[in-house]
């Protein structure tokens, strides 16, 4: 682990669909050498979603920056506004939706890391024609930067 303080920019890490929306990975095992969790953030054009999963080792902490977002857990759709924040405790199924007229943007952590990247989340849907885009890139060993 390093002991250098690091900085990760939005713009040099490279967006993730597979669930929906632009996620990205800003903090994590392989970008820093995070030991406790990953954080990034997601951007939601007006409809777009990110498809229902769950994470069976971790809880998820949900941080609306921008927009008007529905996120339902379990079964309860919460509505969150610029400034609102919402927790998805272990296991429980989520789905966020962005349900206003603009771009909507949160921010996210999620932690305790689960023992392996493969492991962290669980898919309950697909988004249509994005089951073989690439996963996540959370874990394994730190990359020599920025990167998912």
């Amino acid at each position: 682990m390093s002991s250098d303080a690091t900085k990760v920019a939005r713009t040099d890490v490279t967006p993730n669909r597979r669930r929906g929306g632009d996620v990205r990975v800003l903090l994590s095992p392989r970008t820093v050498g995070a030991t406790s969790g990953f954080m990034g953030t997601v951007t939601l054009e007006p409809g777009e979603y990110v498809c229902e999963h769950y994470h069976p080792y971790s809880e998820e902490f949900v941080h609306l920056v921008r927009g008007t977002v529905e996120i339902t857990i379990d079964g309860t759709t919460l509505t969150l506004e610029p400034g609102d924040s919402a927790l998805v405790p272990i296991g429980l199924r989520h789905r966020l939706v962005n349900t206003g007229p603009v771009q909507a943007q949160a921010v996210f952590h999620l932690g305790p890391l689960a023992p392996r990247p493969e492991l962290g989340h669980v898919d309950t849907e697909f988004l249509p024609g994005a089951e073989q885009a690439p996963p996540l890139q959370v874990g394994g060993p730190p990359a020599g930067g920025a990167g998912t």
